[in-house]
């Protein structure tokens, strides 16, 4: 039997194997249905296909995909929902015409062409339909697959994930758009193919990711969390304890990951490449061999675990404590260890040439002890699951390994922000076992672990306690909230809906 990423993407005629049964698939059909009409409405013909690809929550493992380690994420219930017309050959002008079913985003539109650059200084929430666009283009292309001519597309968007929450709403939108014109064009890919050409297709939007996010959207099973490696790409399914459940609530600082990329997100990408480059030349490696074969973190562990066995551990972090100073390093700093300047040591990236002009300097020790350290929790995380620990002390485990994250994500990787450190010291004083930000940070969600019997009460106190506040400032409307604190067990992956 195929294994499970190396399936296509399942096609629907119906929605229960989605959304199940009950008020949830009466919602999902309400939802269909208000698509479908507006769509009418908007541009005078029903969709040819729709594609749903969901957001995601990351349990542990924090900024280390991009490093090449393990994560461990489950898909949430709230998605984007992609409706889709593809246009005749002969249609002209040949357009991409991008409607949301949410008003305050104006309809975008865009010239038919898989080669067109998108401006990153001018950011339009459209952008991310065309990041998929140009990216199926370059895959087909790269598959030797007889693409024709350009032809025009009528799109429009819903999503239910909260933008800037650190629960992967880009992604999502940049996955279902892709699997949307896949369907469009009447073809479709294993799994793990289309995980790998969506985190590609992100970085058209100029944000360096890791594939975490593609992969758990596209390749998520209901009921299951999933041990995501990376290199290649593959789902491991984790079933997680019964007594527990994730409360995801969101800091209501929102984290713009692409808008702040230089300063935070590529910055730490950017920060890990020249800590891996500088532990192999000091673990041995000559200068340029490191340069030019030394990616991520994960490309010198093999050499610090070597290190660490000389003192008798198998612990990556003692060679960074031995060989990485914990005072920050300026770029001269790390271009006498290279004997290179960086713009040259970072391949004159595009998008690292901007981390470069808007960094003053570089916390290597900082950022590589995160990632070795973090890698490791994801596998504990893992093996606590597996183990024959009580439902009660694995909880608490689960819970502590969660709050260690927060820790170093807070101390040692700085992505975290005084509305989410005000979040977390909150759940945890609410009986959360662990709690934690989730995704780039900076701004968006916590995800606490709560034993099952109190999330009513624990959701109750929480908006007493962290919410009401803001209510009464305006900040947010009390009937919105439910979109910005919520419970979630383990959803499903990508699906297109051809009716």
């Amino acid at each position: 039997m195929a294994k499970h990423e190396e399936l296509p993407v399942p096609i629907f005629s119906t929605l229960e194997p989605v959304y199940g049964s009950g008020s949830q698939l009466e919602e999902a059909e309400f939802r269909f249905e208000k698509i479908k009409s507006k769509f009418l409405e908007v541009f005078g013909c029903q969709p040819d296909v729709y594609a749903r690809s969901p957001g995601r929550v990351n349990l542990i493992g924090e900024h280390i995909d991009y490093e090449g380690f393990s994560v461990l994420p489950m898909a949430i219930r709230q998605d984007t929902i992609v409706a889709i017309h593809k246009h005749d050959a002969r249609e002209s002008p040949k357009l991409i015409r991008i409607a949301n079913l949410n008003e305050k985003y104006t309809m975008c539109t865009y010239p038919a062409d898989p080669n067109q650059d998108i401006d990153l200084k001018n950011h339009k929430w459209g952008h991310y339909f065309i990041c998929g666009y140009k990216g199926y283009y370059e895959f087909a292309k790269s598959k030797g697959i007889d693409v024709d001519e350009p032809v025009g597309f009528d799109v429009l968007v819903d999503g239910t994930v909260p933008t800037g929450s650190g629960l992967s709403s880009s992604s999502a939108f940049v996955c279902s758009s892709t699997i949307a014109i896949m369907a469009a064009c009447d073809v479709n890919f294993p799994k793990k193919e289309i995980a790998q050409l969506t985190c590609d297709c992100e970085r058209h939007i100029g944000t360096q990711s890791g594939g975490m996010d593609q992969a758990i959207s596209v390749m998520a099973k209901s009921g299951f969390a999933e041990l995501i490696d990376f290199n290649p790409i593959r789902a491991t399914d984790v079933q997680l304890p019964a007594g527990g459940c994730f409360v995801i609530a969101h800091s209501l600082a929102e984290s713009q990951k692409a808008v702040t990329a230089s300063k935070n997100y590529n910055n730490r990408v950017v920060e890990c490449r020249l800590a891996a480059i500088v532990l192999g030349i000091k673990l041995g490696m000559k200068p340029q061999e490191a340069i030019s074969n030394v990616k991520t973190l994960s490309d010198v562990e093999g050499l610090c675990v070597s290190f660490a066995s000389t003192r008798g551990s198998s612990d990556p972090v003692l060679a960074v404590k031995e060989f990485l100073s914990e005072e920050p390093y300026t770029a001269e700093d790390i271009e006498t260890i290279t004997e290179k300047n960086l713009p040259s040591v970072l391949g004159y990236d595009t998008t690292s040439l901007d981390v470069l002009r808007a960094a003053k300097h570089f916390k290597l020790f900082q950022r590589a002890s995160h990632v070795y350290s973090e890698a490791k929790r994801v596998h504990a995380f893992k093996d606590t699951v597996l183990s024959n620990l009580s439902d009660e002390d694995m909880l608490k485990k689960l819970g502590d390994l969660m709050n260690e994250s927060h820790h170093s994500c807070s101390i040692l990787y700085e992505c975290s922000c005084p509305e989410l450190e005000e979040l977390v010291k909150v759940c945890r004083g609410d009986k959360a076992l662990g709690a934690r930000l989730t995704g780039a940070g900076w701004g968006g969600c916590v995800v606490a672990l709560v034993k099952e019997n109190i999330v009513l009460e624990f959701i109750l106190n929480l908006k007493e306690s962290f919410y009401q506040s803001r209510i009464e400032k305006g900040i947010i409307n009390k009937n919105d909230l439910g979109l910005y604190l919520f419970a979630s067990k383990p959803s499903s992956g990508s699906a297109i809906f051809k009716f």
